[in-house]
Order: structure tokens, then sequence, then C-alpha cells
């Protein structure tokens, strides 16, 4: 028997927001510069907003040596080397931008090195990157250190590297062992090297190794994604990431190269969201929430069993909630009641820091509103409950009356299962969690409007 049935992920699972903040980056404005940027630093730095919780890190190395065509990140293909040693210059400037305003040695509880690739910057650039956040920032014992790596592009030695530079946790980018479906993304990664990849990092003592999988990518079909899930098995990674392909060539220029009639139809990709619940929950995994999977005893299930998860811009996260700083090209982080984004392009990027400035382009500072409805949102997508009273305490406010018309929303939500509503507060129920995000929009004012604005123009 399915663990949700099709009928359920096709009505329920839509598209929409991950809910890594709120509000989402599509929200992000101009009008926030760098001016807000610094303001919100020297407000954590003299401590009027909230403790002095530890820092997350993230940075982003754009480069990769050849292109796939699935990808939506923010990325440059090159096969010149050399770029990443200008590039760690320049980010070394922005690390002494922000000692400059913060001072040194904030203390820092996770680092995520994202991209891109990674492992595309040589073994003694990434000791030097290492090298430069540990002259800056204060790593503390027992954070989350982790990388992303394509396994096209390590071998045992450079994992024992990353070993060494202190990283504790690994994420590979697999996406489909079928050699038909590489081929048609133009990503090429025999399974038997990843699983020697894999092996190794255990034998290294990497704390946690996560796998990447899109389904819905040219030539899948139930079957052949099925035969994936079976060597992902017996891969047994400690996380998987299960993730949707999205076919928007107009916006992400390599998926042009994708041809849309090898793209698997509506019936067939949700069959393989419905067997890939079934097959991983069938292994032991724990369903996560939002397309990510663990096993039992990895810290990220025990965080879902304890009520200790938490959302921010890589995903589900055990670390506490709190100020992330983004380096890098197009890199998102968020310091106080404060989003912000780096320049898109390294033209744009290089030049602000040529002259001494940082690099944001585009952010928001959130409102009021925009804080209660976060609160609500990561309570959901995190806890899978809201008690009414917690926000009346918090925010002083009458939580029914205020979210009159979202209960209301929620009442189809409940007759089709997916939440209980009481007079204390929303509790997800296990069907319903399979579909969280969809609960959550309906508190996104945001959304909320432009469907509003949406059915109004329709009418006219």
């Amino acid at each position: 028997m399915s663990v949700i049935s099709s009928e359920l992920l096709t009505r329920f699972d839509v598209s929409g927001p991950r809910y890594t903040s709120y509000p989402t980056a599509d929200r992000f404005v101009e009008a926030f510069g760098e001016a807000d940027y610094i303001q919100a630093l020297h407000q954590r730095q003299s401590g009027r907003v909230g403790q002095q919780s530890p820092l997350s890190l993230y940075v982003h190395i754009p480069f990769c040596e050849s292109l796939c065509y699935y990808c939506a990140c923010n990325k440059i293909i090159t096969k010149h080397k050399d770029r990443a040693a200008t590039y760690l210059r320049y980010l070394t400037k922005e690390v002494v931008l922000h000692s400059q305003h913060l001072g040194l040695g904030q203390p820092v509880s996770q680092l995520h090195l994202g991209g891109g690739t990674p492992t595309f910057m040589s073994d003694d650039e990434l000791r030097l990157l290492m090298a430069m956040l540990r002259a800056h920032f204060a790593f503390v014992p027992g954070g989350e250190y982790s990388v992303e790596v394509d396994p096209r592009t390590v071998d045992e030695g450079r994992l024992a590297v990353l070993a060494e530079l202190g990283f504790n946790r690994l994420s590979f980018g697999v996406q489909d062992f079928d050699l038909a479906v590489q081929k048609a993304v133009h990503r090429i990664q025999p399974a038997e090297q990843v699983f020697r990849l894999v092996d190794a990092s255990r034998h290294l003592g990497f704390e946690s190794v996560n796998v990447d999988l899109i389904y819905g990518l040219p030539l899948q079909t139930p079957s052949s994604f099925d035969r994936t899930l079976a060597q992902v098995k017996s891969l047994r990674p400690d996380r998987i990431a299960l993730y949707a392909y999205a076919h928007l060539p107009d916006r992400f220029k390599p998926q042009r190269r994708i041809h849309a009639e090898d793209l698997p139809v509506g019936g067939a990709k949700v069959a393989m969201l419905s067997r890939s619940l079934d097959a991983l929950t069938d292994a032991g995994y724990v369903y996560i929430g939002m397309d990510h999977f663990a096993l039992p005893d990895d810290a990220l299930a025990v965080a879902k069993r304890q009520g200790r998860l938490h959302r921010n811009f890589q995903g589900y996260s055990t670390q506490a909630d709190g100020d992330l700083i983004a380096l890098g090209v197009s890199s998102i982080g968020r310091v106080g009641a404060t989003y912000s984004q780096n320049a898109k392009t390294m033209e744009e990027y290089v030049d602000a820091l040529d002259q001494g400035r940082f690099p944001v382009v585009r952010g928001v500072a959130l409102s009021r509103d925009d804080l209660i409805r976060r609160s609500v949102i990561m309570a959901l997508m995190c806890q899978g409950h809201v008690q009414f009273e917690s926000i009346n305490l918090a925010w002083l406010v009458d939580f029914k009356m205020l979210f009159a018309k979202e209960l209301s929303q929620l009442e189809d939500l409940q007759a089709q299962g997916l939440v209980q509503l009481s007079e204390t507060g929303i509790q997800v129920t296990p069907a319903g969690w399979f579909f969280v995000r969809g609960v959550a929009m309906v508190f996104d004012r945001y959304l909320q409007a432009d469907r509003n604005r949406h059915r109004f123009s329709k009418i006219i």
C-alpha cells in the first residue's frame, strides 16, 4: 500500500515556495542596499538584535567545468582554473569588510560551501579559503560544516583533504544513475564511482553523507527511476534530497538543451514521486519534510523527533535559526530582520569590492506582519504544528482574529485529512506532512495577494 495516494499527490503536490525564507527571495527589492545591510550588521554587533548567537556562513563557489542541462543555479562554466584564485581574493575582501563591521572572532556553528562546484577549487585553494575564514571567525566545536561535491571532480585523496579541513558533512550530486538520463542532461558519472566515494567518506569519518536525486528529468520513467532508487538504497546514504525537476527554459537557458518531448508526462512524474516515497520509507528512511529524507539515527531525523528542526537557505538544519552571512556571487543571507542578496554577475560583484563596498544589490527589511507570518510558516514547516497561544504571547496578537481568513482556508485541507484544527492550534497530520508546503502557503500574504490579483484580472 502506498504511503500517499496518487490522487492526493496530484491534487496537493503543487508548485510553490520552498520557504527557506519568508518573505521569499522573489520579494526582495533593489531599494534595499548596502546601507541597509551595514545597519543590520551594526545592530548585531551592538547586541540590539537578539542574542549574540553563533553565525552560519554560506560561501558560493560559482564555477563548473561543464554544463548540466537541468541546472537552475547561478554558475560560470569554465575550464580556466586560475579564475578560482582570483575569486578567492575577492572572497577575502568581502570577509574583511564583514570583520570591520562585526569584529574579529564571531563564533560560527554552521558552514556550507555551495555552487556551482566548490570542488572546482584545488586542494591548496580550499586550504587557503578555510585558513582565511578561520582567521576571521571562530568555528565552534560540534558545528555542521558541509560542502557540496560533484563526484566527477574528486577522488579519495581529495575527500581526505576535505576531512582534514574540518568538513564533517558531504553532499554528493547524483540526480540519476541511469546512463541514458545522464547523457540527456550532460552529466555522466558511473554509479561505481559514487559508491566508491561514499565508502571512502565513511572510512574518513564524515558524520553525514547526503545524496541529491531529481525526478522528472528527460528519458526518466517510473521503472528506470525504480532502478536508481534500488541503487540508492544499496548505497544507503545518511540523507537523501529528492527534488522535482521544473522545466523553465525561458528563465534558465541551459534547460533549452532539454527536449520537452523527452520529459515524463504528469502521470509518470507523480508515479515516480509516489514510488520514491514508498521505496525510501520501506528502506527505513524518515521523511523529514520538503524533499528530505534521513536515516533514523541521523542528526536531522533525531532533531525532527525532538522538535528541534530549523530551516534556512540550505533547507532543513539542526542548527538554531539565526544570522547567516552569505559570501560570494548571488549568495543570499540573513542578518536580524533583514534578508539580502549579493550581485548575480561577477562583474558587479568584483566592481563593488574594488570600491570597498559590500556587493549587496537587493533585499528586504521585514515588517512586523512578515515576522509574525514567518514564525507561523516556520513552525508549520519545522515542527508541523502551531499553538495559537505561543504566537499570541510572542507578538501580542489574537491569532484567530488576525488569521481568520487563513483558518477558513485550512478547513478544506482539514476535510482532506491534511491538518487538524482545534481551539488551541493547527496540527499537520502524518499525511499532511508530505504537503506541508501547501499548508504554509495559506499564510503567505504575498502569494495570496498574487492569486487575488490574478483572479481579479481574469474577471476584467
